[in-house]
């Protein structure tokens, strides 16, 4: 049985993507210091002889990963949340952020060179900063802030790009990466600090749903389950050797709309208000997904208001 390490297993994308690799066969360790991940995310696969879990920051510390028969390592250990009010921010976290997306980066990149296993490096669509182009196509380099307080995030994983794409090119080792567009599903954390997350507790509380400007800004959601088979379809297809691609759903709303459809699917009274911008908070946010759908015959399948129902219902039990 052909084993898959995960990076970042125990949290929100980690946990699912443990779960769908254990039902397609696959022997599965998952590793995360539980930074920002919980251990209540995949308590229900330790049943399973094929699943262990390690605790430990890939960062530090001497690796204990020497693993029999390791084919194929995921790389998702990062803090992503870019809320300051959210304790499992990277804004929170920012030397911890730097270090997993560089020093731990290279550090699974030698694991794999030494099991000969292949890589992917889970990236993110903030490497494209504030953009200048809509839809962002893989080609385009992106407007960052090298220095502004999300840099923590955008620069680490534009590092970690680079020294993925290093190892491939200098030792052979067969890489591919992957940019994460915003993610929403069961297994958010109720303080995570994103957007989904953010409006459904406000809502189902009651509560003001906070809006950060004017929320005309746009985002692109991805019900998890999609951006699960996306990384599948990027590891374990051919011909995706250093290749990057968009995983993302092109279905574009205005934060401002986003409110206002959970606010009726829960059936909320809860007032929506308005509080200052973050530094940097990008104003547009779209994938273009036609090299997702070329080479990897991948689109997103769930809509909005399916995976907005089946998380509403998680955060009722939470």
């Amino acid at each position: 049985m052909q084993r898959a390490l995960v990076a970042g297993g125990a949290g929100f994308i980690g946990s699912h993507l443990c779960e769908k690799l254990l039902n397609d066969g696959y022997a599965v360790t998952a590793v995360d210091n539980l930074i920002t991940g919980s251990e209540k995310n995949i308590e229900h696969l330790k049943s399973n002889p094929n699943f262990s879990f390690v605790n430990q920051d890939i960062s530090i510390g001497n690796l204990k990963l020497d693993i029999g028969n390791l084919k194929f390592i995921f790389h998702l250990a990062s803090p992503a949340s870019p809320n300051a009010k959210s304790p499992n921010s990277y804004i929170n976290h920012p030397l911890e952020t730097l270090r997993v997306n560089s020093l731990g980066t290279e550090r699974l990149l030698e694991l794999a060179k030494k099991d000969g296993a292949r890589f992917l490096f889970a990236s993110t669509s903030e490497i494209y900063g504030d953009p200048t182009v809509s839809p962002q196509p893989e080609t385009y380099f992106g407007n960052v802030n090298p220095n502004g307080v999300r840099s923590v995030y955008d620069e680490a994983k534009r590092y970690g790009e680079a020294i993925t794409m290093a190892y491939g090119r200098t030792y052979g080792v067969d890489v591919r990466i992957i940019r994460i567009f915003n993610t929403y599903g069961p297994h958010m954390q109720k303080d995570d600090g994103r957007v989904v997350s953010n409006f459904i507790v406000q809502a189902l509380n009651n509560s003001p749903i906070t809006l950060y400007g004017d929320g005309s800004q746009t985002r692109s959601f991805c019900y998890v389950d999609d951006m699960v088979d996306g990384f599948c379809r990027a590891m374990f297809s051919e011909n995706t050797n250093r290749e990057v691609f968009n995983i993302g759903n092109p279905d574009e709303r205005t934060v401002a709309e986003l409110a206002t459809i959970i606010k009726e699917a829960v059936g909320s009274s809860s007032e929506i208000i308005t509080e200052d911008l973050p530094e940097d908070d990008p104003k547009k946010r779209r994938p273009d997904i036609t090299k997702a759908k070329s080479v990897l015959g991948w689109e997103p399948k769930v809509n909005l208001s399916d995976g907005l129902a089946k998380t509403i219902e998680y955060f009722k039990t939470v």
